[in-house]
């Protein structure tokens, strides 16, 4: 037992020592891959078993790294056994699929013994994550909204409108466009993007100084948080 101990550690013929050290540490480092992610989280739809999956990932990882050693044709069979399994989680943020990309580069750092690799790099990434949300980066100073409003097919104040929206927008497109009261009236529907949300109640107030334009609603969401 003591001669299997004390075996030299390498990929091929990892120790009882070296597994245990890689199933500990990678256990440890993607809790805080974990931990990031929970404290930087700034989404709708929070999930604990995403959290939770990407401390396990990690540790599976390890495992297939090791179990692969270095017999490429051992790996060829893991990847055929990979392959079976059916994987339909749909991840909806970007950011997500980034943390379980981390996750799964600590457990394959771990699982070739590239310790100081997997810390290195693990502090690296939750660092970088840290100061990225607490940064302005990648935040826009426009906002987008969804303006409807419906206006008699006879009146020629569609061009004073848009005078109005280009004054306060960056930019919009016409989405929508229909006929309601037996053509009486037109009901439009713009994508815009205003370029100071601080302006809508103003920019609210000139639309409804038209006489011809009622029904006028303003839906607005910051482009920075994804539904």
């Amino acid at each position: 037992m003591l001669d299997f101990l004390t075996l030299q550690t390498t990929t091929s013929n990892p120790t009882l020592i070296s597994i245990t050290y890689t199933v500990l540490l990678s256990f440890l480092l993607s809790s805080l891959i974990a931990l990031t992610y929970e404290k930087t989280f700034c989404g709708l739809s929070y999930s604990r078993n995403y959290v939770q999956s990407l401390i396990l990932v990690s540790i599976v990882a390890g495992m297939i790294m090791q179990a692969m050693g270095d017999n490429p044709l051992r790996g060829l069979g893991i990847l055929g056994a990979l392959a079976i399994i059916r994987f339909r989680t749909v991840f909806k943020d970007p950011r997500d699929i980034i943390f379980m990309f981390a996750a799964v580069a600590t457990g394959v750092a771990c699982g070739v013994f590239g310790y100081a690799i997997a810390i290195i790099g693990t502090l690296g990434f939750c660092g970088a994550a840290v100061v990225l949300y607490f940064s302005p980066f990648g935040k826009t100073r426009y906002f987008d909204g969804l303006l409807r409003f419906n206006i008699e097919s006879s009146a020629d104040s569609h061009t004073y409108l848009e005078g109005i929206m280009k004054s306060y927008c960056k930019n919009f497109a016409l989405i929508s466009l229909r006929e309601m009261a037996q053509g009486e009236r037109i009901d439009y529907a713009y994508h815009i993007k205003l370029k100071n949300s601080l302006t809508k109640d103003n920019f609210i107030n000139e639309i409804r100084k038209l006489s011809s334009i009622k029904d006028v609603n303003l839906l607005l969401q910051e482009t920075t948080v994804e539904l």
